[in-house]
């Protein structure tokens, strides 16, 4: 016998955690995650008009080529919102075409605020079918931990997930993020932790930390919680697969690389060639660890 709730309709089911979704496709197809960074300097590259039409044809193509071939995709909402709103039609098209892809959505858009306003963003890009609804966005911690409350509650009622930046990559970082004993990042990341208590092998909540990172100077302390880790920083910005290897092997099953420049630079004929060659490398250097 089924159970019903009190207005007589089927309970909705839970959703399956993001954590968990994640941990599977990186089982599945390693650690690498394709940027999806439709700027300008790009399309040109690409032969395509600077024009929402543009950004769609550049993000079927390498919807196509990443389909099978890696855990996830990350587009970069900037790109599309400085189209306006043909342009961020275009980014729903993407987060749908990615999930008829069977592919992870990672929708990098650093929101970050209090109150109210944190509730709109968290409604916008994780609520139950909402068009911008991803797998999992960034998050930006810098007007409190405790000030993404809403965005981080709602991820886990909707069976999706968070990155919140704690150590990045662009140099500048470190002005900010290395600041104090323990760290301004030592203490995001500790608020993290708590977010993932008891969600092996995968949490829900993640964190960002660049690849270029000497993990080792910042004492992070990242295999001591159950947060998957999104790794910026390699190819364009000088790390590769070694200096993953090297920062992520003790979270070597959850840590998820984003590559933008160094595959969609090689143009549309040449995009799936370098997906399956970094899928390829960053396997094989983390499964060496």
């Amino acid at each position: 016998m089924s159970h019903v709730d009190e207005g007589g309709h089927p309970p909705t089911p839970t959703p399956e955690r993001f954590g968990l979704r994640l941990h599977r496709a990186l089982v599945e197809h390693g650690p690498l995650c394709v940027g999806i960074d439709p700027h300008r300097e790009l399309l040109e590259t690409w032969g395509l008009p600077d024009t929402p039409d543009g950004l769609r044809e550049f993000c079927t193509v390498v919807l196509d080529a990443a389909a099978g071939r890696c855990a996830a995709v990350k587009p970069q909402s900037a790109f599309f919102e400085r189209h306006g709103s043909a342009g961020v039609a275009v980014l729903e098209e993407v987060l749908a075409q990615a999930r008829q892809r069977g592919l992870l959505t990672v929708l990098d858009v650093k929101r970050g605020d209090i109150g109210s306003t944190m509730q709109g963003y968290a409604e916008a890009y994780l609520g139950p079918g909402a068009p911008l609804a991803a797998d999992a966005l960034t998050l930006s911690p810098y007007l409190g931990y405790e000030a993404l409350r809403p965005a981080l509650d709602l991820a886990r009622e909707s069976g999706r997930g968070a990155f919140v930046l704690v150590r990045t990559s662009n140099p500048e970082a470190a002005d900010v993020q290395s600041v104090g004993r323990p760290t301004v990042a030592s203490r995001v990341l500790a608020g993290v932790g708590r977010d993932t208590l008891g969600q092996a092998p995968c949490g829900d909540i993640g964190v960002v930390v660049g690849a270029t990172v000497d993990l080792a100077d910042e004492q992070l302390g990242l295999a001591e919680t159950f947060a998957p880790v999104l790794a910026p920083g390699v190819g364009a910005q000088g790390a590769d697969e070694h200096d993953v290897a090297r920062s992520f092997a003790d979270v070597r099953g959850r840590v998820l690389v984003p590559v933008s420049r160094a595959v969609l630079g090689a143009g549309p004929a040449g995009v799936g060639q370098e997906v399956e060659r970094w899928a390829d490398r960053l396997a094989t250097a983390l499964g060496r660890c």
